[in-house]
């Protein structure tokens, strides 16, 4: 019966999520598709076909006319949770060639763009160095190009994670020239060269520990109708939500949501959410 999960083994249950997803996506599934996604015979095909129909009996017909599953109208899910914003990291990963059609799950691809980002340079080498040196809780010398020096200059960092803002990958890292923990942006690490043990440790890095709480509202000035759609748009519930960030990030964050500058500043048609805790908030990104 829909909504009793069993226990299964991993592989089987994999093939079984994956009849699903396609049923409830693309409203359809059948034995030629496992076989494509999974290697498998078309006998093997035909039994996780038949398993699920006896695990879910309510959830898929057969249409002889068009020789497939096809999802029923009293459907409900068993094996997966349906989840957007996996389906769409799913198609902006392969529009963008990040995995390949044959790693995704989708059947048919929907047409899809989005406006071009620069491509960021990190030199692989590089990256792997800073990784491993993370690994090992080393720190590593670096060429490093900042934006307030004409020229690179070389500097020991010990770097202990990674973070993304959005458009570039930054290696979070205790920096001995300074004394403080920064953000060092990959692509601007021109070379790197020895390594050494670390004296540092990640768990001194407060910022990158703390979390802050982000709460978002519409803006006050939209209407009541302009309102309720901003609040569908960000999942909002009676008016605000909450999004969490690591100190070390906020001010990125609040760069890409829009929130850096005061709301004033834009129309409330093109400022639409504003943050309910600004106060408290800017104080920690100052």
């Amino acid at each position: 019966m829909a909504g009793d999960k069993p226990n299964l083994r991993w592989g089987v249950e994999q093939k079984l999520q994956f009849i699903e997803f396609r049923l409830f996506w693309e409203g359809h599934v059948n034995r030629s598709d496992l076989i494509e996604q999974f290697g498998v015979s078309p006998n093997q095909a035909s039994g996780d076909l038949n398993r699920y129909i006896a695990l879910a009996p309510d959830n898929m017909v057969y249409d002889k006319s068009g020789k497939t599953y096809v999802r029923s109208s009293g459907f409900i899910p068993l094996f997966l949770k349906p989840d957007a914003t996996s389906y769409l990291s799913q198609v902006r990963s392969v529009a963008e060639g990040i995995v390949a059609s044959h790693d995704s799950w989708i059947g048919s691809l929907p047409a899809f763009d989005a406006p071009p980002a620069p491509a960021r340079g990190v030199d692989p080498k590089i990256l792997r160095t800073i990784v491993i040196a993370a690994r090992r809780k080393e720190a590593v010398e670096i060429l490093y190009q900042s934006m307030a020096s004409p020229e690179p200059q070389w500097r020991w960092v010990a770097p202990h994670a990674l973070a993304f803002d959005g458009f570039r990958w930054h290696a979070r890292s205790f920096c001995e020239k300074s004394g403080e923990f920064r953000d060092f942006v990959v692509s601007r690490v021109i070379e790197t060269r020895h390594t050494r043990p670390s004296s540092s440790s990640p768990l001194s890095d407060a910022a990158w520990h703390e979390m802050v709480a982000l709460e978002i509202g519409p803006h006050p000035d939209l209407s009541p109708n302009q309102k309720r759609v901003i609040e569908l748009d960000y999942g909002m519930h009676e008016g605000r939500v909450s999004i969490t960030v690591r100190r070390a990030l906020l001010y990125y964050a609040l760069r890409r949501l829009g929130l850096d500058t005061d709301p004033a500043a834009r129309a409330p048609q093109d400022q639409q959410i504003v943050l309910l805790n600004g106060e408290s908030v800017r104080e920690l990104a100052a």
